[in-house]
């Protein structure tokens, strides 16, 4: 019956077929896989120790008949008395009068429901015919959706209990069901359905959250060795002595973690194996500077680098960067979608014929009429914005190109080992010397007026500011303050010697590149955005930011627009203006004005919002988990991750026949080959 479709189970027709299919419930056999989402535990108390309105649990006689009356259409109403020890309690059950002939005189019932102490009354909502004991005590709750009950859902599970659990095949191997004290797949099954008591649901959990976890991480090792398998590159050979002497003519000092990060990525470039590595660092830690290191021992190899960015304003911020730390060295160009005609042309053939070391730029880079010489290393930045066949494309232009991600949104552990757990990760740790952390505040909309002559003040001595909001025009829905009625608000208040500009998202390309450029050059001192600068332009002298409606963004997007400032010298300035009402929104503006970590922020933010939503469910790369959940399950995560490594380090796939369930699951997976280098 396992593999027997839904419509086989009696009383399911082509309606209720159609609902389960929306569970993605089509065989029997994923009955058993649909598991609760919660469990609701009831615990028996004495009356006494009930409180008003509390849903409660209690256990008694039935000391009177059942008494049924009938109102409005087809609306019933049956009452009787139990019998807890010493007190009589009245029992109303509303829309059940099939209850009465269940309801026998002296016998003992459970009931659970609204519990009124001023009446002695229990609005009952759910019925046990028999004493109260621990298996009962324990409801499972499942998703469902359309007009499925779930009631109806419960008896079709109960169904393919009957009928298929035996069918259910173990994939763990033996050791692991032993050293870990796991139950059997069909017991921690039937048990997550229909739990014994609270200790074997426990049990049933803990084995469900082992396997979805190594299950995955297998995933993740198996992607990483085929990759390094077929990832045979191009052995860049360059002179040390002239990259060291670059990196001692850089007018600062690298910092102890830039110069672990550096080792790591020199030692993939020299590697004949591809590289395919993640760097992390905050905003500000120091991410170009490594880039512009590895692309110079690029091109001492005499390899072409490419470097993309998700947008325009990014490409020229990294154009100039790298002019300034490479342009004596390396030829160095810009590609993007507004680079058009005769200029575009001239571009891509001195890309062609190797006239150029490093070619920045968009997604022009990926373009068919993009052809490079001799492509030796891709830096991908803020990769999470790219899809993996972008990412993808990019890669297969050159020849065997060593690829390098950046990302400044910092990634818990948890998410770093489950997202990337294909990739090595390199992490930059430390700010650069002498950077001062941002001071952040929160206040109030009531304050308005004060924080407006604090823009004026700090402009006023030479430095710039941002107004950040969440929309660019008013909502009839959303009572927040908005881009345009700010920046109109600014233009009024502020001083005539303060330029007040505007930046949202509808703007051309050309519009904000020149707003941009007017920023930059101090001819605009106040920017009043949406959230369009959250990743882009590096303007040491601004040193003030105010985020107006601040509940409305996320831990990692508040700390990305923060960073926006104190790039400079001077200390710098972020104002959170909030009136949140949740206990989540006013927890963001705590945090946020007592850590400049995004790293630790990173952990808040995920606890807040939870692994689904911290990426986005579509680019987080992460599987729906049934059971696991990485936060709350990050031991069990490490646990399963050790194992993995240990299984492909000693080739358990291909040796032990007791892994070859594993890896019939890992190798039929569609998902598996996206992730794979061809």
């Amino acid at each position: 019956m396992f593999y027997e479709s839904v419509d086989t189970i009696p009383s399911v027709g082509d309606k209720t077929k159609e609902q389960l299919t929306m569970l993605d419930i089509e065989k029997v056999g994923d009955l058993l896989f649909h598991f609760p989402f919660r469990y609701d535990f009831l615990e028996l108390k004495d009356l006494e120790d009930l409180e008003h309105d509390e849903v409660a649990t209690i256990e008694g006689e039935v000391a009177s008949q059942p008494n049924i009356s009938y109102f409005g259409k087809k609306k019933s109403r049956l009452t009787c008395t139990i019998q807890v020890g010493l007190v009589a309690v009245k029992a109303v059950f509303f829309n059940q009068a099939f209850l009465k002939d269940k309801l026998v005189m002296g016998e003992t019932v459970t009931l659970t429901g609204k519990w009124d102490m001023h009446r002695l009354q229990l609005t009952v909502h759910k019925f046990h015919p028999k004493s109260f004991d621990e298996a009962s005590s324990i409801e499972p709750v499942y998703h469902t959706k359309g007009n499925l009950k779930m009631t109806q859902l419960k008896k079709f599970i109960r169904y393919a209990l009957k009928s298929s659990l035996h069918e259910v095949e173990e994939i763990l191997p033996g050791d692991y069901l032993t050293d870990y004290k796991l139950p059997t797949r069909q017991e921690a099954v039937r048990q997550l359905h229909e739990p014994a008591n609270q200790t074997t649901l426990k049990h049933a959990r803990r084995r469900f959250i082992f396997e979805e976890l190594f299950l995955f991480q297998l995933k993740m090792q198996y992607i990483r060795r085929e990759n390094k398998a077929q990832s045979i590159g191009t052995t860049k050979v360059f002179d040390d002595e002239r990259l060291q002497s670059f990196i001692q003519s850089l007018p600062f000092q690298l910092t102890t973690s830039q110069v672990k990060v550096l080792d790591d990525i020199l030692h993939d470039l020299r590697d004949e194996t591809r590289m395919n590595r993640l760097l992390q660092g905050d905003v500000g830690s120091g991410k170009t500077v490594i880039a512009a290191i590895a692309l110079y021992a690029t091109a001492l190899s005499g390899q072409q680098g490419a470097l993309m960015v998700p947008t325009e304003i990014l490409a020229e911020q990294h154009e100039a960067s790298l002019n300034e730390l490479l342009g004596e060295s390396l030829r160095i160009r810009l590609l993007t979608g507004s680079i058009k005609g005769k200029k575009r042309q001239a571009i891509l053939e001195e890309v062609a014929n190797g006239e150029v070391d490093v070619l920045v730029g968009t997604h022009a880079l990926i373009q068919d009429d993009t052809i490079f010489h001799r492509l030796g290393l891709v830096i991908v930045d803020e990769q999470h914005r790219f899809g993996v066949k972008q990412r993808k494309t990019l890669r297969d232009k050159g020849l065997t190109p060593d690829v390098l991600f950046m990302t400044a949104t910092p990634i818990p552990r948890t998410l770093s080992i489950t997202s990337f757990g294909d990739m090595d990760v390199s992490v930059i740790d430390e700010m650069p010397a002498g950077r001062l952390p941002v001071e952040t505040y929160w206040v109030k909309h009531n304050m308005t007026e004060r924080i407006h002559q604090f823009l004026i003040d700090q402009i006023q001595q030479g430095e710039q500011a941002y107004v950040i909001c969440p929309l660019i025009e008013e909502s009839d829905q959303l009572d927040i303050q908005n881009a345009v009625d700010i920046f109109e608000t600014l233009r009024d208040v502020m001083p005539e010697s303060i330029q007040v500009g505007l930046m949202h998202g509808r703007l051309s390309a050309q519009e904000k590149e020149d707003l941009m450029r007017q920023f930059a050059n101090n001819e605009i001192q106040l920017l009043v955005s949406t959230t369009v600068i959250e990743v882009g332009v590096n303007v040491p002298n601004a040193t003030t930011m105010v985020i107006y409606d601040a509940e409305r963004f996320g831990l990692a997007q508040l700390h990305q627009l923060r960073g926006r400032v104190g790039r400079g010298s001077q200390q710098s300035y972020c104002v959170l203006m909030a009136d949140p009402k949740s206990d989540n929104g006013k927890e963001r503006m705590r945090v946020m004005t007592e850590t400049t970590d995004g790293f630790e922020l990173s952990e808040h933010d995920l606890n807040i919002r939870g692994p689904g939503d911290f990426f986005g469910k579509r680019q987080s790369g992460l599987p729906e988990f049934k059971v696991a959940n990485i936060v709350d399950d990050y031991r069990a995560l490490e646990v399963a991750r050790q194992d993995a490594v240990r299984v492909m380090q000693e080739g358990r796939l291909e040796k032990d026949p007791n892994y070859a369930k594993l890896k019939h699951l890992i190798e039929s997976d569609p998902l598996i080959q996206e992730r794979i280098f061809d």
